[in-house]
């Protein structure tokens, strides 16, 4: 399955493609974003790793993240969605997705 596409006034969230991948990378490089994700920048190698498990996500469970960007514009400037982490945490989170949110700080505020 494929992302489906949603379209608001003034975002397009849509599956992620490969042309996102520089910019998925600087937003997950940048400070700002991961200060409340994980504590740390990361690096190119996960940010790669993330682009594919955000695809993989809607090939193999029917759910997963979007790329959102603004209308008119074509830029990824963050991502949004569900996601099944298989997390080792207590309690555990085994099966239930979760929520998720970040965006690039040229986008905070918007």
């Amino acid at each position: 399955m494929n992302a489906p596409v949603i379209e608001t006034e003034r975002l397009i969230l849509r599956g992620h493609r490969l042309d996102d991948f520089a910019t998925l990378a600087a937003m997950w490089a940048d400070p700002l974003v991961t200060r409340f994700i994980g504590g740390r920048a990361s690096t190119r190698e996960e940010s790669w790793a993330r682009l594919t498990r955000y695809v993989g996500h809607w090939a193999l469970l029917g759910f997963g993240y979007w790329a959102v960007e603004v209308k008119g514009e074509g830029r990824h400037i963050g991502d949004v969605g569900f996601a099944d982490w298989k997390r080792d945490i207590v309690p555990s989170l085994d099966g239930l997705p979760e929520s998720g949110r970040a965006c690039a700080p040229p986008a905070h505020g918007r």
